[in-house]
C-alpha cells in the first residue's frame, strides 16, 4: 500500500525532489506545500526509519508503479503453463521454422511446451521421432526434455520444460 500526501502522519520527512535531488529533512506541511506547488504527489517510500524518506513523484505515477508491481507479483506466482505445439511428420522447412520459433518464444516466457507430431500412418513413426529429436536439439539452449520421446500409434510426443 502507498502512503501519500495527507496520509503521511510524520511531523518531519526526509525529502527527495522530482529529479532525485536530496532536499534534506523538512516539515510535513512544507513538503506538502512544495508538492502542491509543483503539481506532484508526496509519496512515503519507507516507514522503517525516522524521519521517513519521501519522494516528490509526478501525479498518478506512484499509483501506476504500485499497480505494475502488483501485476508482476501476480505473474510470478502463477505456475508455468504447458502449451501444445502440433506438427505433422511430413512438415515443410518454413513451417518447421515457424513452429520452432513459436516453441522458443514459449520457453523464453517460462512456459513448458508439449511437442506433438500427428502421424497419418504407421510408416511415419520413425520420421516423427527424428523430427522431435531434431527439434529438441535445437531447443536445448532454452529448455530440457521432461520426459522421453513417447511414440504411440497415432502420435509422437515430448514435453520440454524451460530452463
Amino acid at each position: 500500500m502507498i502512503i501519500m500526501n495527507e496520509k503521511i502522519k510524520a511531523s518531519e520527512v526526509h525529502l527527495t525532489g522530482v529529479n532525485g535531488e536530496d532536499l534534506g529533512v523538512v516539515s510535513r506541511d512544507e513538503a506538502l506545500a512544495l508538492a502542491k506547488k509543483l503539481k506532484v504527489d508526496l509519496v512515503c517510500t519507507s516507514l522503517m526509519s525516522s524521519p521517513p524518506p519521501c519522494k516528490l513523484i509526478g501525479a498518478g505515477a506512484a499509483k501506476m508503479d504500485a499497480q505494475k508491481e502488483k501485476l508482476e507479483q501476480r505473474r510470478k506466482e502463477q505456475p508455468a503453463k504447458v502449451k501444445e505445439i502440433r506438427l505433422t511428420a511430413r512438415i515443410e522447412d518454413h513451417d518447421y521454422e515457424t513452429k520452432r520459433a513459436q516453441a522458443e518464444k514459449l520457453l523464453a516466457s517460462g512456459n513448458a511446451v508439449q511437442l506433438v507430431v500427428k502421424l497419418s500412418n504407421s510408416k511415419e513413426g520413425q520420421q516423427g521421432r527424428e523430427l522431435v529429436e531434431r527439434l529438441c536439439k535445437e531447443l536445448a539452449a532454452l529448455g530440457t526434455k521432461d520426459t522421453g520421446i513417447q511414440v504411440s500409434g497415432k502420435q509422437v510426443a515430448v514435453k520440454v520444460n524451460p530452463k
